[in-house]
């Protein structure tokens, strides 16, 4: 099992990969916490969370044989976190009835404590992706690469499905939260250093246009975008495009099945970035009808 530790702070075609390795190998990330490890203590508080050593990604790793038009399979085996995380509020509804604070929270055997209340850790990796085709984003930011998608249900047990823009994918992943609720309210999950455990596989000339997370009972596109209603109709076109051909039913119908059957899940849309809606929309799994086989 190769252990990857370089960081990078962009998701680019321009990197020299860190490693290369085949399909089926299981790999080790290092991962750091979205400061870096730069905030030790309650004195200490964010000013510039867009920064170039803001939500590292750990990577970048050559994938043999993918090419574009191929999709990448990242199973998540296993994430094990550090045992102290962070929580700042950055920004969100809530920032005119708050002061700025950062809360030091440790994490003992997977369990939180915060204040006078603990809870078990569900961790999951708020950035995944793989260099785009143009462009080189700060790992920071969301797109049709991945990057910060910030979904909790990115976690041990699921399944990403993430579409390759160029030789070799380039896979990078960081930015682990302990917990996190949908939304991220205050721009924060439980920020802390993991190890995660993955195992890296390859699907040939399969049309995605957007990250999926498959977990034991759903499916989900994964999009980002500058407002809920383009977020919103990019993600069910994308379910519906894939339902179609996966169901044997025509548009029409997939459409008033989603009403019934599907949901619109909002990851994060409180961090000041310029992508200020991130969401998944989700379909329950149905034994025979796999959106991507």
């Amino acid at each position: 099992m190769k252990t990857i530790e370089a960081v990078v702070s962009t998701f680019s075609k321009n990197h020299q990969p860190c490693c290369t390795v085949k399909p089926g190998e299981t790999l080790l990330f290092k991962t750091l916490d979205c400061y870096s490890g730069n905030i030790k203590t309650e004195a200490d508080y964010p000013e510039d969370i867009t920064g170039g050593d803001a939500d590292l990604a750990t990577g970048l790793v050559y994938v043999d044989g993918a090419e574009k038009g191929d999709v990448l399979v990242v199973d998540i085996l296993d994430i094990d976190v550090a045992d102290q995380g962070v929580c700042c509020n950055i920004g969100g509804p809530l920032m005119e009835q708050s002061v700025p604070r950062t809360k030091i929270i440790p994490v003992k055997n997977r369990i939180a404590h915060f204040n006078d209340i603990k809870w078990e850790v569900d961790p999951m990796l708020g950035v995944i992706g793989v260099a785009p085709e143009e462009g080189e984003p700060l790992c920071f930011l969301p797109g049709d690469h991945g990057g910060n998608m910030d979904s909790k249900m990115i976690k041990r047990g699921s399944r990403i499905y993430l579409p390759v823009q160029v030789p070799g994918a380039l896979l990078g992943m960081g930015d682990v939260h302990a917990s996190q609720g949908d939304c991220e309210l205050c721009g924060n999950g439980i920020e802390i250093a993991a190890d995660v455990r993955v195992k890296i596989s390859l699907i040939k000339d399969f049309e995605l246009h957007w990250p999926m997370t498959e977990t034991k009972d759903k499916w989900y596109v994964n999009v980002a975008a500058p407002d809920y209603e383009t977020a919103l109709n990019q993600s069910c076109r994308e379910l519906q495009r894939l339902m179609v051909d996966a169901y044997g039913w025509d548009q029409t119908d997939v459409f008033l099945y989603l009403s019934l059957q599907g949901d619109i899940e909002i990851n994060q849309f409180t961090l000041p970035c310029p992508i200020d809606m991130i969401l998944r929309a989700g379909v329950p799994k149905i034994p025979g009808k796999e959106l991507i086989k």
